[in-house]
């Protein structure tokens, strides 16, 4: 297992990949409408994901209902900051639109147009646990170097993302279900439909199709954050195509997640103290 996440063997990993179905089994007609279709899904879902999520689009939108109503445009943004969770409902809208756009929209493409199964897409558990070796390599040496940064004060200002989640467990929990929704979301879209809807017609070479758009989600972060997207995202694609299982990718994205979190709260002395913040 280790061995296949050696560079020098990533070509022969790839090969034995591309020998093995469901790699290269549709003709050129249909290998060529395969990839004409998914592509097409990914772009018009990253589109939507990339100017839908965010909390500028949610309150406009609450602009507009509140005008056709006939109330002041900010009646229904008042309404929802007077309970006090306005930011998280911010963070229920950002993962609303990675629901829509990482997993109900390739759900139609797979049962309408593939017409094949959205399960098979990666949702089942399959030989997760015996390439365990590999996601803890992975997730390792990420894991020393949060402990590194945990010591910064950007690192601090920058986690967790939603700022009031030291202060409530409520406030807590809710945010990190959310923030982890979002992961089964990323990992199924790029690690599940991606790579198992272009494998019959592209092969091993879907990891490498996969890889380019995964890089460019993360163009917004750090260079070394997105600088190193490109080699995690390949060697989770390998994996991810030889578990026949997205689940691994969400668990080692899940534990830096949820480490970067608890990290910064522990070095600011933040950890919630109550349940409910009210």
């Amino acid at each position: 297992m280790l061995q296949m996440l050696n560079p020098k063997l990533i070509f022969t990993t790839l090969d034995a990949i591309d020998e093995e179905k469901p790699s290269h089994t549709l003709n050129r007609k249909e290998a060529m409408r395969r990839v004409f279709w998914v592509l097409a899904c990914v772009s018009v879902c990253l589109l939507l994901i990339h100017y839908m999520k965010y909390f500028s689009v949610m309150r406009a939108g609450l602009a507009m209902l509140a005008e056709w109503q006939g109330k002041d445009g900010n009646y229904f943004l008042l309404k929802l900051r007077e309970t006090g969770f306005l930011r998280l409902i911010g963070y229920i809208w950002w993962t609303f639109w990675h629901v829509i756009g990482y997993v109900l929209l390739p759900y139609i493409v797979i049962k309408t147009i593939l017409k094949t199964s959205f399960v098979d897409m990666g949702w089942r558990w399959n030989t997760t646990h015996l390439h365990w070796r590999g996601y803890v390599l992975l997730i390792s040496p990420i894991l020393f170097f949060i402990f590194l940064v945990s010591f910064r004060s950007d690192f601090l200002h920058h986690y967790p993302f939603y700022k009031d989640a030291h202060r409530s467990w409520f406030d807590f929990i809710a945010w990190e279900v959310l923030y982890l929704l979002q992961f089964v979301c990323l990992e199924f879209f790029f690690r599940g439909f991606v790579l198992n809807a272009l494998r019959p017609a592209v092969g091993a070479n879907a990891v490498w199709i996969m890889c380019v758009p995964y890089l460019m989600i993360h163009f917004p972060k750090l260079w070394l954050e997105a600088t190193g997207a490109i080699l995690f995202g390949l060697f989770l694609g390998i994996l991810a195509l030889r578990s026949r299982s997205i689940w691994g990718g969400f668990l080692v994205h899940a534990g830096i997640a949820v480490t970067m979190d608890i990290a910064s709260l522990l070095r600011q002395d933040k950890l919630p103290s109550v349940f409910w913040p009210f």
